[in-house]
């Protein structure tokens, strides 16, 4: 197990498990895999937050992580 750092940042992995699990609590629908990652990684960053934690870098969200085909379809 990893020691957590003051900093920690947002990783894909963690927004991509986020999301899933947001998008099973929702009953799966399809064509919502770039809603529920936005709402992970909004979710996850305000968790951070209320720790004193800012996130380190860019958001993963942006529109290179979207063309790169990390962001899960139908099944965030």
């Amino acid at each position: 197990m990893a020691i957590a750092t003051r900093r920690q940042a947002i990783t894909r992995e963690r927004i991509r498990e986020r999301a899933y699990e947001l998008w099973e609590r929702n009953h799966r629908p399809e064509e919502l895999d770039m809603q529920f990652w936005l709402v992970a990684e909004r979710e996850l960053r305000a968790e951070l937050e209320e720790r004193g934690q800012p996130p380190e870098g860019e958001p993963a969200s942006d529109d290179a992580v979207a063309a790169s085909g990390d962001v899960p379809r139908n099944k965030p």
